[in-house]
């Protein structure tokens, strides 16, 4: 049995990466804590399914609380941690980036400095164990209309956001550097699917569209983004945790660029088509568009190449965006409560 310590299992890629190791692997196979402060974007909603399994165990706190952190790795014999704790949301780092830095930041250090003293063992560290920290895109900073991100591209931060993930990758990467200690780092582009807070694009647009609220889409509307279906990133990220050689960095991308209005204009498309004869939907189309000052550092485009972990470990995306995004509106229109 391997013990995985999932930190920010409650929020949207953490809680569909337990869902997929609960389909891929047996209970007799698996052991999960999820450790989760339950901000706002947390919700254990989004696991219910989950909670009664034996094998599950919800543990509310702070990556920064060590001493909680401390005990989680005394209680159990954690074989990886799977660090998605963070602050997400680059407007909100804009309002307040103090709070990106704690947990970002110090969140991190505070969980490989545990899980360093609890794996060190003499002339190394204790096999098969791993610290896998899930990273994005952004902090390699803005692409022109032409070439990709790959995993040797300078990192170059523009919002606090981007920067304390960043400065979050340096340091698991010194960690190795330094002490040899089992890590690996993915970034990726953006994902979406089920259980996403609806302060992100398509969540946003998907749930405005069916309350007949605008749908506001910053500047020109032409910012580009590689998008990633939630489900094939976690078959990445376990990919990386079970395979890849420690130390390595891993781009995982969607090959899918679109750009923000593009996307907007997709979505109102397939709810029409999803809602048609439904009177009270009639309202949505695109007129409800609506072009909004520009975000502050607002990065024109993003676009990864994923040849490196396609290459090492056989990994490619299986989702298309059009019935990645057609399944994700349904989800939303099922779940709207």
């Amino acid at each position: 049995m391997k013990t995985y310590l999932i930190t920010g299992g409650a929020g949207f890629i953490g809680s569909n990466y337990i869902h997929y190791l609960y389909e891929k692997y047996s209970q007799e196979e698996i052991q999960v804590i999820n450790y989760d402060l339950l901000t706002y974007a947390g919700n254990l909603e989004n696991l219910k399914e989950i909670q009664s399994y034996p094998s599950y165990e919800f543990i509310q706190g702070d990556v920064c609380d060590r001493q909680k952190v401390k005990t989680l790795f005394e209680t159990y014999n954690i074989d990886y941690v799977v660090n998605f704790a963070a602050e997400s949301h680059v407007d909100r780092s804009i309002e307040n980036p103090s709070v990106f830095i704690q947990t970002n930041i110090l969140g991190t250090q505070t969980l490989l400095d545990v899980a360093k003293k609890h794996w060190e063992i003499e002339n190394g560290f204790k096999k098969d164990k791993k610290f896998l920290q899930i990273s994005t895109d952004e902090v390699y900073g803005s692409l022109g209309p032409e070439g990709y991100f790959s995993e040797h591209t300078p990192i170059s931060p523009h919002s606090p956001y981007s920067a304390s993930k960043a400065s979050a990758d340096l340091i698991v990467q010194s960690y190795f550097d330094t002490f040899g200690f089992p890590m690996n780092i993915t970034r990726c582009s953006n994902n979406y699917g089920p259980y996403q807070f609806p302060e992100k694009l398509i969540p946003l647009m998907i749930l405005n569209a069916l309350d007949n609220k605008e749908l506001p889409i910053y500047g020109d509307g032409k910012n580009i983004r590689d998008w990633l279906y939630v489900k094939d990133h976690c078959r990445g990220i376990e990919k990386v945790l079970r395979d890849a050689k420690i130390g390595e960095v891993y781009n995982i991308g969607g090959h899918n660029e679109m750009q923000n209005k593009d996307i907007v204009e997709l979505i109102i498309e397939i709810l029409q088509k999803l809602l048609e004869g439904q009177p009270e939907f009639n309202h949505i189309n695109h007129s409800l568009i609506t072009y909004i000052e520009d975000r502050k550092g607002h990065d024109r485009r993003y676009a990864i190449d994923a040849s490196k972990i396609k290459k090492d470990l056989g990994w490619i995306p299986n989702t298309t965006f059009e019935i990645g995004l057609r399944s994700t509106i349904k989800w939303y229109i099922n779940n709207y409560n």
